[in-house]
């Protein structure tokens, strides 16, 4: 692939890639007792993605929500706005509401993000669990499955093809219509998002699509049998085993130490579910203890010092083999400055720890003996 005049190509795919996303939800700024503005919080999440680009992160994300709680209804707008002032990370929706997108307009906007930046657009790709998309879009009645997968394989189609002839119930039929402009790659890189469901994760394993998880609380050891589902479900249908790519989502915060990370934690994550669930006792009331118990090794809730987050990471990349974590940094409207430090923490202290010891160990896999490969990879 040849980057753009005055532009450096996609950083390579490393063996394990772990970035940052964010929702950009306008939570209760807790010094002024205000809401933050959509003008701020779109300010701060470019410079949080240039951050992330400056210190050696993968991937950064950034979500699709239509409401008045949340800054961006269109992500790619401030993708490309964010393209603009980085060059190496990856930029991905998180996640595009599928079900309520025409795909041909996506797959347009998409690819000329993919130009803008150089190729280091990506999607992530969603079945919609709110109302609020579909009621703008003017679809009534919506079967959430199979607009999705219609409107998936529609999208793969255009992926393929400069010229498509399709029909189908959630879009008028094209005739040979020209699909521009093409990406700097062949394919837009895609991800389904899934919540954890098995049938949700079969869906993607049958699809042929690389799975993003959102794990949001419980044991990591919850979600081996979703992924089970999906690589399952993949080799039934035919899919190569390099096709089926896994990636991992949740909360994070990483503090200078154990506790430290926990007490600037709770504040933030208690006001963001107070906020998510306009409850006035967020999680059943949960106290600074139970944060303690919500967080410990086979915890997906990610928050810690940097040593428990990388032997974390590397713990639940033992359960799933996955190849890519996205950590939600940013929730409860904690301090920009509070941002910053657990993403540069995240970049320089754990990121290399997890590359270094996933590549340690796909080598030594790769290198054993036939019969030994499969007790060294456990």
């Amino acid at each position: 692939m040849t980057a753009m005049p005055g532009r450096p190509a996609p950083a390579a795919r490393r063996p394990f890639e772990i970035g940052f996303y964010t929702l950009s939800e306008l939570t209760t700024d807790p010094a002024t007792g205000r809401r933050v503005g959509a003008r701020q919080r779109i300010d701060e999440t470019i410079a949080v993605a240039k951050l992330a680009d400056e210190a050696g992160l993968d991937v950064f994300g950034l979500g699709e929500h239509r409401r008045l709680d949340y800054a961006v209804p269109s992500p790619m707008v401030v993708l490309a706005a964010i393209a603009e002032v980085t060059t190496r990370i990856r930029l991905s929706t998180a996640v595009t509401v599928l079900g309520a997108t025409d795909p041909v307009r996506l797959y347009e906007d998409a690819a000329t993000l993919n130009l803008v930046s150089a190729g280091r657009a990506e999607l992530m790709l969603g079945r919609g669990a709110f109302a609020e998309p579909f009621a703008l879009a003017g679809i009534a009645n919506q079967n959430y499955d199979s607009s999705f997968i219609e409107n998936y394989q529609l999208f793969e189609q255009l992926q393929s093809r400069d010229r498509v002839t399709w029909s189908g119930s959630t879009r008028p039929p094209l005739r040979y219509a020209e699909i521009a402009p093409r990406p700097v790659q062949s394919r837009i890189p895609a991800w389904i998002a899934v919540g954890g469901s098995a049938a949700s994760a079969q869906r993607a394993g049958h699809l042929g699509a690389r799975m993003m998880l959102a794990a949001l609380g419980g044991p990591a050891s919850n979600a081996v049998a979703t992924v089970a589902a999906y690589r399952a479900a993949g080799a039934a249908a035919g899919h190569p085993p390099n096709r089926l790519r896994v990636g991992l989502a949740t909360h994070a915060y990483v503090g200078q130490t154990a506790q430290s990370a926990r007490n600037e934690f709770y504040p933030a994550y208690t006001r963001y579910w107070a906020e998510a669930l306009g409850s006035p006792a967020p999680l059943a009331g949960i106290s600074r203890r139970d944060l303690d118990r919500l967080t410990t090794r086979d915890a997906v809730l990610m928050v810690g010092s940097p040593a428990e987050i990388v032997d974390k990471i590397l713990y639940q990349h033992a359960l799933l083999d996955h190849n890519r974590y996205l950590a939600q940094l940013d929730i409860g409207a904690q301090p920009f400055a509070q941002v910053a430090r657990t993403i540069e923490r995240l970049a320089t202290e754990v990121a290399p720890q997890v590359r270094t010891a996933v590549a340690a160990a796909r080598s030594e896999t790769a290198a054993a003996p036939r019969g030994e490969a499969a007790m060294v990879a456990t």
